[in-house]
């Protein structure tokens, strides 16, 4: 695998639950308010990863994660690369929740396992660089 730069986002990541039939959370993607939001509907619920601070209301929420995002573009040719960051942080034993976008890959780890998985990284020969 060759060496990739992860950037670290700033502040607390949440992943949320809303029911399948839930009105798509009001405000949520407005341009500018800054972080990573992503939104899934599927027959069995609406999920929702956004900044802490932006949880909608009445969510199911797992709180806690910080974002490590890929530095891209990435190839869509490109294999391997959630294979091997979540070998690295398994072997840490971290935990990680994943998604993709057009652009890059995206792991998400617990605020209290950020330290030991910035290290496992680094370890692999990763660059893992705070964002300003």
């Amino acid at each position: 695998m060759k060496r990739l730069v992860i950037d670290v986002a700033a502040g607390d990541y949440a992943v949320a639950k809303l029911g399948p039939d839930a009105d798509f959370p009001a405000g949520l993607l407005t341009p500018g308010a800054g972080g990573l939001v992503s939104v899934t509907r599927t027959p069995t619920e609406l999920s929702v990863i956004c900044p802490a601070g932006r949880v909608p209301a009445g969510a199911e929420v797992e709180a806690g994660w910080r974002l490590l995002t890929v530095r891209g573009p990435l190839a869509f040719t490109l294999t391997g690369i959630i294979a091997a960051l979540a070998n690295e942080l398994a072997s840490a034993g971290v935990a990680l929740f994943t998604m993709s976008t057009f652009d890059t890959d995206h792991v998400l780890v617990k605020a209290v396992d950020l330290a030991r998985a910035v290290t496992a990284l680094r370890a692999a020969g990763h660059e893992v660089e705070a964002s300003a």
